[in-house]
């Protein structure tokens, strides 16, 4: 199975969502970890719940720093944010890399349904552009 690893910098919304996407619809062909650069220590509620509305519970994760996965044998580093991408530089762990950016729903503003709307198009955006890159691979 091939390994795959979303960065980001705080690992609270975007790499959680691309995990759960990729583990969820991918699974048995991918197994898919995420990281941040500087995380943030916790998943965005959010983030959650926008997962939970697809059936995927991410409640669970952690925010997890890439350290972690220095040594880990990985076909593919995916970075889903400007500032990983910057930081992208000190990844020194195995795997191709590709930049695929996404928008940060966490600075989302107004009520909580259109910051919920703002975690939906991402969500929605991650799982149409990361699923179909790797079913390319």
């Amino acid at each position: 199975m091939k390994q795959v690893l979303f960065l980001c910098t705080g690992n609270s919304c975007r790499s959680q969502m691309a995990e759960g996407l990729v583990n969820h619809f991918l699974a048995g062909q991918w197994a898919a970890h995420s990281a941040g650069t500087r995380p943030a220590g916790y998943v965005h509620p959010l983030a959650i719940r926008a997962m939970a509305e697809l059936g995927i519970d991410i409640a669970h994760n952690a925010s997890k720093h890439t350290d972690e996965f220095r040594e880990i044998p990985l076909d593919v580093v995916v970075t889903v944010c400007d500032s990983a991408a910057e930081d992208c530089p000190i990844w020194l762990g195995n795997g191709r890399k590709q930049h695929i950016s996404f928008p940060d729903p966490a600075h989302a503003t107004g009520t909580e349904e259109e910051q919920m709307a703002v975690f939906r198009q991402v969500r929605d955006d991650i799982r149409e552009q990361i699923i179909t890159f790797l079913e390319q691979i």
